[in-house]
């Protein structure tokens, strides 16, 4: 099944039901993470297709609504950075022993089709990403409890300042900037999602970014059993997975997002984001 989490014309969010005629079936959730706080939601997604079926449920057809962020209230957002062997060796280094981890807020996530906003950035680079989404509660997991806790995969673009990235070798400040990180546009359940999967980014429709998750160093149920060793993980939080190469910075010579440039991030199978970015002005240096 595919979940989405839709804005409704009166300003409120609910998640929702992907029906494959392009509309979606409302579910008594505020958003997909709400949902998958409740113990039995794949129940309440079932019942919820009954109803619909006996026309008891409400259908929102796609021109009723948009898509907000898929998890906009996530407790964690937790992200691994060089995890593709061809990204590890454009940035110069080698094969990591342990998983590079650095965290967002829920703040910085926007929806599949948002515009993202960047004030104070000139190098906003892009990371095209799978991302879990987690279903049950885990700690101190180990692989195959990690793998039966996955409720499902979405795209996600980890889009990254840079500048403010190397100022310090904690790249936080370069990651974590208020409503620049694109998820959506649905949540795909792990039953009916592949094992691999593959990830592309283009710019302004120019194909710079593909790869498949398959050449992940770290794969999805190893990223959630590690994390898991030091942080409880509850249904809702959201894993980024890591980038292929191409991403700006690699670039010879470097290239970066200017105001206007639409990004895309789409993965088969899952879906497809589709931001166009508006670049202000960045702050001196050495604000």
């Amino acid at each position: 099944m595919k979940l989405a989490t839709l804005r409704t014309a009166g300003g409120s969010t609910t998640a929702a039901l992907a029906t494959g005629a392009g509309s979606y079936l409302a579910l008594p959730a505020t958003d997909v993470g709400a949902l998958l706080a409740q113990p039995e939601w794949r129940l309440v997604v079932e019942k919820a297709a009954g109803a619909a079926a006996s026309r008891e449920q409400k259908v929102i057809a796609a021109g009723e609504a948009d898509l907000a962020p898929l998890l906009p209230r996530a407790g964690k957002v937790i992200c691994c950075g060089l995890n593709y062997g061809d990204h590890i060796q454009e940035m110069g280094r080698e094969l990591p022993e342990y998983p590079t981890l650095f965290a967002k807020y829920a703040d910085t996530l926007v929806g599949a089709n948002d515009a993202v906003e960047v004030h104070g950035s000139g190098r906003v680079d892009w990371e095209a990403e799978l991302a879990v989404v987690v279903g049950s509660e885990l700690y101190r997991a180990d692989e195959d409890q990690a793998r039966e806790a996955i409720a499902g995969y979405t795209v996600a673009n980890d889009v990254s300042m840079r500048d403010w990235q190397n100022r310090t070798l904690q790249w936080f400040q370069g990651k974590a900037w208020d409503g620049t990180t694109p998820v959506g546009p649905v949540m795909v359940t792990a039953d009916e999602a592949g094992e691999h999967f593959d990830v592309r980014g283009y710019v302004n429709g120019e194909l710079v970014q593909q790869g498949n998750t398959s050449t992940l160093v770290f794969g999805p149920a190893q990223l959630l059993s590690y994390i898991s060793q030091f942080t409880t993980l509850r249904p809702g939080d959201l894993v980024l997975t890591g980038t292929p190469g191409g991403v700006g910075m690699g670039m010879t010579p470097p290239r970066f997002l200017k105001d206007g440039d639409i990004l895309t991030t789409e993965i088969d199978g899952i879906g497809r984001l589709e931001n166009q970015f508006r670049i202000h002005a960045p702050v001196p240096a050495n604000a």
